[in-house]
């Protein structure tokens, strides 16, 4: 068969994915990577609890397509009502849900440039048209990403808060402020994928059944558990019963269900968890300033590094690191792509990193 009868859109769309995997590199360089620092995964791994609630799961079974346990307990954990709890496969999975059910040809939609791609690849892929403003010193900037919704009269905006790929945040105070001038039918995704690892006061003070705002939040970073794929979003009752328009009912496997209800349980490993994070941070900023750069302030389970020149030179420091056997990441636009981005790990792959890293940089400013 020669012609696929791809719609328009699809027929329009590069063959691409939003991130080359480290699987993908290791297969390239045919080798494993020595430290995997580079897709926000937690090393330090789920609750104990949490293999054990999955391997007791009976696979055999669908998962309950209401997520009703899960939904309850973090509806339990927000105070909230579970009518205002959607569950999906991770937050990837939900904001294609949310792009579905908002964009289509000729709908707006307004993103940080050089933000997280895969959002960008959902509203691609229902025909939407998309539109950027810079980052703030290297900050999503709330007041210009709402000046242009208002000017291009999106539907959208999405905003991360802490930010991925930077780590930056603003304090939840500076955000609900920032809604007052969020226009009159725009919705804001808020991703809040690493507000767990974020301080005190990150989360703005936002009712749930607030229809301005969607939160996005995940069992993947924190929790440990990114391969199961859980997340779930928080919004006002008549926008979570929308998902029910299109979501994949039977997407949410039955073991990952159960392991995420364990990991909410076990909110003292979670704690435990985070203040690994803190001491990972600040030894991805002490190795940073031993090589004469400056890490960026982060509230995430990642260190953003400003590797001091352009993206052809922070390109050229990754490449060096993944010959060595280290997998990190970077931003992909100017000027955020000056730098490199670094996964918190345990001391072995840090002190791995360390080791690498002035030799990745050698190699960059020419041996």
């Amino acid at each position: 068969m020669t012609d696929l009868r791809l719609t328009p859109i699809a027929a329009s769309l590069p063959s691409t994915v939003p991130f080359v995997g480290p699987e993908a590199q290791e297969r390239a360089r045919n080798a494993a990577f020595d430290a995997r620092l580079g897709a926000n995964e937690s090393v330090f791994g789920p609750s104990p609890s949490v293999a054990e609630a999955m391997a007791q799961t009976d696979i055999w079974k669908y998962g309950d397509p209401e997520n009703h346990a899960l939904r309850r307990a973090l509806a339990v954990h927000h105070r909230i009502s579970p009518d205002n709890v959607m569950v999906g496969e991770g937050i990837d999975g939900l904001l294609g849900y949310i792009a579905r059910l908002f964009v289509g040809p000729g709908d707006h939609v307004v993103t940080s440039l050089g933000a997280y791609p895969t959002f960008n690849y959902h509203v691609s892929g229902y025909g939407g048209t998309l539109h950027t403003v810079p980052y703030n010193d290297d900050q999503e900037d709330p007041a210009a990403l709402f000046a242009k919704a208002a000017e291009t009269q999106a539907k959208l905006v999405y905003l991360a808060n802490p930010d991925n790929p930077m780590g930056t945040w603003h304090d939840g105070e500076t955000l609900t402020k920032a809604l007052d001038d969020l226009p009159l039918g725009t919705l804001l995704v808020l991703d809040e994928a690493y507000i767990d690892c974020a301080p005190a006061g990150t989360a703005p003070n936002i009712d749930a059944d607030d229809p301005r705002v969607i939160r996005m939040r995940t069992f993947s970073k924190a929790y440990g558990m990114a391969g199961a794929r859980v997340g779930y979003a928080i919004g006002a009752g008549p926008l979570i019963d929308a998902f029910n328009k299109v979501r994949n009912h039977f997407g949410m496997n039955r073991a990952a269900q159960a392991g995420a209800l364990a990991a909410l349980k076990d909110q003292a490993y979670l704690a435990q968890v985070v203040d690994h994070i803190a001491v990972a941070r600040t030894q991805i900023n002490e190795i940073a300033h031993s090589n004469g750069l400056k890490p960026l302030p982060s509230a995430t389970n990642f260190v953003t590094i400003d590797c001091g020149r352009d993206g052809t030179f922070a390109k050229a420091v990754l490449d060096g690191l993944i010959a060595r056997g280290i997998f990190v990441r970077m931003p992909f636009a100017a000027p955020q792509n000056r730098c490199i981005r670094v996964s918190c790990g345990t001391h072995a792959d840090l002190d791995a990193f360390a080791a690498a890293f002035p030799l990745a940089l050698a190699d960059a400013n020419g041996g």
